[in-house]
């Protein structure tokens, strides 16, 4: 039995995820300044929450199952710290600030570089060493931890699955307070 409501797989979930945060991050520079912080807003909570279920249920198959899994995860990491680090610096910086715009340049640029070593190397190889239904669970489980994860960056919280399994969703919880209060889009 399968956890997904439509039979998606994790590649197709995660690929989509990445086409509507691009085109989101695309748009961003000829918005007017008011409507960039929102668009900025709800890109950094779609990343976070994107980043964190890869975290929990991405990586360890790809630890598992793939013959460069280790080193995938270990570079993937990274880039999702860098991340992590550059969105704190866009949440910190004024939309009509031209830091804003070159900050924003940095983030499309390691999203990009990210988005293509899985798209083009890690997704088929999840493909080719997980079954169909392995691949569909995995996906219903990203669905789940994307409604309970984090919406704001927090670069000094570590990277791991146990972390994200045990106290995420608390942060998550915490995220969407706090966007309640504020206001904040939050991409859900």
């Amino acid at each position: 039995m399968t956890t997904s409501t439509d039979d998606r797989d994790v590649v197709d979930i995660l690929t989509a995820d990445h086409q509507e945060v691009m085109e989101l991050v695309g748009q961003i520079p000829v918005a007017d300044p008011a409507q960039r912080r929102d668009m900025v807003e709800t890109v950094i909570a779609e990343l976070m929450r994107h980043s964190v279920a890869e975290e929990m249920y991405v990586y360890p198959a790809m630890r598992d199952h793939l013959p460069d899994g280790a080193s995938s995860v270990q570079h993937d990491t990274e880039e999702h710290q860098q991340l992590v680090e550059i969105m704190k610096q866009l949440e910190d910086v004024d939309a009509a600030d031209p830091r804003f715009l070159e900050t924003l340049g940095r983030l499309e640029a390691v999203l990009r570089d990210h988005v293509a070593d899985e798209e083009r190397d890690q997704f088929p190889q999840l493909r080719a060493h997980l079954s169909r239904d392995q691949l569909v669970e995995i996906g219903g489980k990203v669905e789940a931890a994307k409604k309970a994860a984090p919406t704001r960056p927090h670069p000094s919280a570590p990277h791991s699955a146990l972390f994200h399994k045990t106290l995420g969703p608390g942060v998550g919880l915490v995220d969407r307070l706090r966007d309640a209060l504020t206001g904040r889009p939050n991409g859900a």
